[in-house]
């Protein structure tokens, strides 16, 4: 099943019709760190802004420039090519004097400041976001869509992105899972994202199978629940307790992303996630052939969507719509455009 192809909250609504990402101004991105440089320290964080530029190149071109490991660069996140995205990166503070000598096309850094540890993937509370849709047909629709995602959280699928352009990540990922050989052998950074994307797609067709069930907001009997304040898990024994907990957001239903250390569900629930891994004909135990890469965690299913707006702008061409928001790190801004345009 594609990104766009899997069920909606919003599904009754109609699309709004409409056209994203025509130009990298169209898409903004703006990293909320978890904390912010201290001044001092072995490390200096970059706080850089790149147009037409994914992280993976900018971190290339800062160790060739600075003379440093990749290695040794720092970043909280990923973030795509065909946007406007501003983002911390660290590198080795003794590399400071070379700052000021670093050039590449569509990327600017803004501010530096030293701080005592190196960035880490995570190190990040989230990301806020200004997108623009083109020629929207329908803004009512758009509109009506949008307050239901502010109200009762967005879908927290993985987004396509995870996948590939030819969408076989996962495919990959679970032949390693499986102990098999691949056609091409991976580089480190490949096997990561290929495990990672098949765990992904079993977290997404749990979530698929909550949503057709109406039950992405019910706290069910051997639920693993997340605390949206700490991140805490535990096991739902009592729904009727964890139900208006779960209506308040104040804890939400987590799909698994297998593995050994994976915080294990029970009863109904835990005979549905059983069912995914047999139908991908795969076992709990295939999962510690991924080492580090696969050891198991759990996800939201659903994600609050912070700091909302919705802005028309009505030009000669149409009217347009200006979405702003922020996101927990992990989650997709793309899930938030599939739920309006219902483009699968």
């Amino acid at each position: 099943m594609t990104d766009s192809g899997w069920p909606r909250l919003t599904a009754e609504v109609p699309g709004c019709g409409g056209a994203f990402k025509l130009v990298p101004e169209d898409f903004e991105v703006e990293e909320l760190p978890a904390y912010l440089p201290s001044g001092e320290g072995e490390h200096l964080y970059l706080w850089v802004e790149k147009r037409g530029r994914d992280t993976r190149e900018l971190v290339r071109a800062l160790a060739a420039s600075l003379g440093v490991s990749e290695d040794d660069i720092g970043v909280a996140g990923m973030k795509d090519r065909q946007a406007i995205t501003r983002q911390l990166v660290s590198v080795p503070a003794r590399a400071e004097p070379k700052v000021a000598d670093f050039a590449l096309d569509g990327v600017q850094v803004l501010w530096t400041k030293r701080h005592g540890n190196k960035l880490r993937t995570g190190h990040l509370r989230g990301n806020r976001f200004r997108l623009r849709l083109r020629g929207v047909k329908d803004v009512g629709a758009a509109r009506e869509s949008f307050s239901r995602l502010v109200a009762q959280g967005v879908p927290n699928y993985f987004g396509e992105q995870r996948f590939g352009r030819a969408g076989d990540n996962a495919d990959l990922g679970r032949l390693l899972v499986l102990g098999q050989r691949l056609p091409k052998r991976p580089d480190r950074f490949q096997r990561k994202l290929f495990l990672s994307a098949f765990q992904s797609r079993m977290f997404n067709r749990a979530l698929a199978e909550r949503l057709t069930a109406g039950t992405l907001a019910t706290a069910l009997l051997g639920d693993v629940l997340r605390k949206e304040e700490t991140g805490g898990l535990f096991v739902c024994e009592a729904p009727d307790v964890d139900g208006p907990r779960v209506a308040a957001f104040e804890v939400s239903p987590a799909g698994p992303l297998f593995g050994p250390k994976m915080t294990a569900s029970a009863g109904a629930v835990a005979e549905a996630e059983a069912r995914l891994l047999s139908e991908e004909g795969v076992t709990p135990d295939d999962f510690k052939r991924g080492g580090g890469e696969t050891e198991g965690s759990r996800r939201p299913y659903r994600v609050r969507l912070g700091a909302a707006e919705l802005t028309p702008e009505t030009r000669s061409e149409g009217e347009d719509l200006w979405l702003t928001f922020e996101l927990p790190r992990g989650a997709y801004a793309t899930e938030v455009l599939h739920e309006l345009l219902k483009d699968g």
